[in-house]
């Protein structure tokens, strides 16, 4: 839609009396209600959908190290090509490969990459290439295009017998989406190669550049990592343990990941975790974009939806619960412990403070219930200033039984300070659990909403966007978040955490949908709804404010209607005071097919000097981003006038409006 016109019909909307009846909003500026913890909006992020390798790990190579079951997995290999293992430049990652003279002038001996879906090459920038080799000969490292043109080479000499790093920098003279890095033996005798690795310039302490930014600019306040399913594994052997994760990026080894043959429609059996993003990454990255760590660890139990056989016996838990310790120590441990030097010797003395410790992440039952017992009673013991978070089961409410109800009562039984709640549910779902947490108990656990996003059902969705990966990721099923989100705010005294889930998905390697952000090799997009949570992370505020309607009664009176507005005629508001900025914060949404004329009142006030909005709004539900065209769903800035203490506002049909006074 053309800009100007849009904007004229946003100023008629919301400047223009029209036939709709008025609806008249209070919002008591007198009384401070709950406060909004500052980690009430943040995000989630697991290894799914090619989101760490491939993904927010900038590595370009893939199977750097040869150590996939299928060694040369990711690679094409010609002439005289050999894997071996003897005298290894890392123990844990032990194969390596040995190029030779291919025997003939005119014959080549080397190695193709084409990493994860290709290499994204981008015009300009530089990429640092290195390997650990060992040897005599000169080698020529080319970044090679889609139809097999050179775009950059350079040679490399090796010349010793002993292990040693090697670099050199490329750089690309043209962009190609669709890049390999080809390696290969020109003169001299054998040489042997590990850990082939391939970054560009403007990585972050090694992720892309450009995913970080846009988590920075969700202003989250939380971070749950690393998962999710994977924290779990298929079996004991595969659950992902931090340990792994940390140290030299090159003796990381090698783990099979939860997700690579889970779904058979979208199977990647070349799906794997180098752990090269691990821990240390993952803590440095909450460090930089502001938010608390929350890692959650493995409770002795792998996937109990894959398992009838849960786990670990309950009298094997010392390991698991010697890593919670570790874990800790390596986060918030003077330089002059064991994990705590390691994580001076990375690079960060200073240490991570961290506060909040997940264990388990989608269990249920009692085999979870009695696992998890030992791990409070110790973390309580040693290290009380840590907060527990533990898991209300992979469902939000009974339907599927009594596990969710199960969940609660062994979590207040052994009063853990946060309850992990998940929910994929649907349009009517999310609309309907707006009042969700009106009458939880107070005296209880916290609420954390660790996993959650609105899966529109696909039939619904337009013909036109199922075709493309970022289909589900409707306006409509962010809109249905953002009522939901009103319920979650107003609720501040009991949730005090909500994360969306999943964070990141690559356009062409997915197995989940919805997801926050999608991607390829060389752009990213934010989706309807990573609007939507960056509107709330960014207008979170420092305390609930009341909000109420006002109605006639049938004998002319004014009466407050005490109930939240939350459904009541396909709207959905709350309110906040942010203490800091001193201003007043309002959400509105409204549902309904139709526009809603509102008269809002802050009362406690005199007149108000400034106002701002933001209007998140669109005529097609089922309007989506995508990587090509990812501004079809925008908010956009709006002027608001105000009348004394009163907001006059009109409200597009199908839309999400914050208004910021002063």
């Amino acid at each position: 839609m053309n800009h100007r016109i849009y904007s004229f019909l946003v100023a008629f909307l919301l400047g223009v009396i029209n036939l709709h009846a008025q609806r008249l909003i209070e919002v008591d500026t007198r009384h401070l209600g709950a406060p909004v913890q500052p980690t009430m909006w943040g995000i989630f992020f697991e290894d799914i959908n090619f989101g760490a390798d491939g993904g927010l790990y900038a590595e370009m190579v893939e199977n750097r190290s040869f150590e996939f079951p299928q060694p040369f997995m990711g690679w094409e290999t010609f002439g005289n090509v050999e894997l071996r293992d003897d005298r290894p430049a890392f123990p844990r990652n032990p194969h390596y490969v040995r190029l030779r003279y291919a025997g003939h002038k005119e014959k080549r001996t080397g190695l193709d990459n084409h990493g994860f879906f290709g290499i994204g090459l981008r015009e300009g920038m530089q990429y640092h290439f290195s390997v650990y080799a060992r040897g005599s000969a000169v080698l020529r490292v080319e970044l090679v295009g889609h139809d097999h043109a050179v775009i950059d080479k350079q040679k490399l000499h090796v010349g010793s017998d002993d292990w040693q790093r090697y670099e050199l920098t490329l750089t690309a003279k043209k962009t190609d989406e669709k890049a390999f890095l080809r390696i290969f033996h020109t003169e001299g005798d054998a040489v042997d190669l590990d850990h082939v690795s391939l970054f560009p310039a403007d990585n972050w302490h090694g992720l892309r550049s450009d995913l970080v930014q846009l988590l920075k600019e969700l202003h989250p306040g939380v971070f749950r990592f690393p998962g999710g399913c994977i924290v779990e594994g298929t079996q004991l052997s595969s659950r992902y343990q931090w340990k792994h994760s940390v140290g030299p990026a090159e003796n990381r080894p090698l783990n099979e990941n939860r997700w690579n043959y889970t779904f058979a429609h979208r199977m990647f059996p070349n799906y794997y975790q180098t752990y090269g993003l691990g821990f240390y990454e993952l803590f440095l990255l909450s460090e930089y974009i502001g938010a608390e760590p929350l890692p959650i660890l493995n409770v002795g139990l792998i996937c109990q939806y894959q398992n009838e056989d849960a786990g670990a016996p309950l009298d094997s838990l010392d390991e698991y619960i010697q890593d919670a310790f570790d874990l800790i120590e390596f986060a918030n441990g003077d330089v002059s412990t064991t994990w705590g030097r390691l994580r001076a010797e990375m690079g960060h003395p200073e240490p991570f403070h961290l506060k909040y410790l997940g264990i388990g992440n989608e269990q249920w039952g009692q085999e979870y219930a009695e696992r998890l017992e030992p791990f409070i009673k110790a973390v309580r013991r040693q290290h009380p200033e840590i907060q527990i978070v533990g898991s209300a089961g992979p469902s939000p409410d009974d339907a599927d039984g009594h596990l969710f109800t199960y969940n609660w009562q062994q979590m207040r039984r052994l009063k853990v300070d946060l309850v992990d709640e998940h929910y994929y549910r649907d349009q009517q779902w999310f609309l309907s659990q707006a009042t969700r947490y009106d009458s939880y108990d107070r005296k209880g656990p916290k609420v954390f909403a660790g996993e959650y996003a609105c899966h529109v059902k696909e039939l619904e969705t337009g013909r036109e966007e199922r075709r493309w990966p970022t289909g589900m990721n409707t306006f409509e099923a962010a809109l249905c978040e953002a009522a939901l989100m009103t319920g979650l705010e107003r609720n501040a005294d009991i949730v005090t955490m909500c994360t969306y889930a999943p964070l990141f998905a690559h356009v062409e390697g997915w197995q989940w949908r919805p997801d926050l952000i999608w991607f390829d090799n060389l752009r990213a997009m934010r989706t309807p709804s990573y609007f939507v949570q960056q509107l709330f992370a960014q207008n979170a505020g420092t305390h609930v404010l009341s909000l109420s309607e006002i109605e006639p009664s049938d004998k002319g009176k004014a009466t407050k209607h005490r109930q939240p507005i939350a459904g009541r005629d396909s709207l959905y508001a709350s309110a906040v005071y942010d203490a800091y900025a001193r201003v007043y914060i309002i959400k509105v949404v409204n549902v309904a097919s139709a526009p809603q004329h509102l008269s809002v009142g802050l009362k406690g006030i005199g007149s108000l000097t400034h106002c701002e909005a933001t209007l998140f709004h669109s005529d097609r539900p089922t309007a989506v981003n995508t990587i090509s065209k990812p501004d079809v769903v925008q908010p956009k800035l709006i002027d608001i006038t105000p009348k004394g203490n009163n907001l006059p506002l009109m409200l597009p049909s199908q839309s999400f409006l914050v208004v910021r006074c002063r």
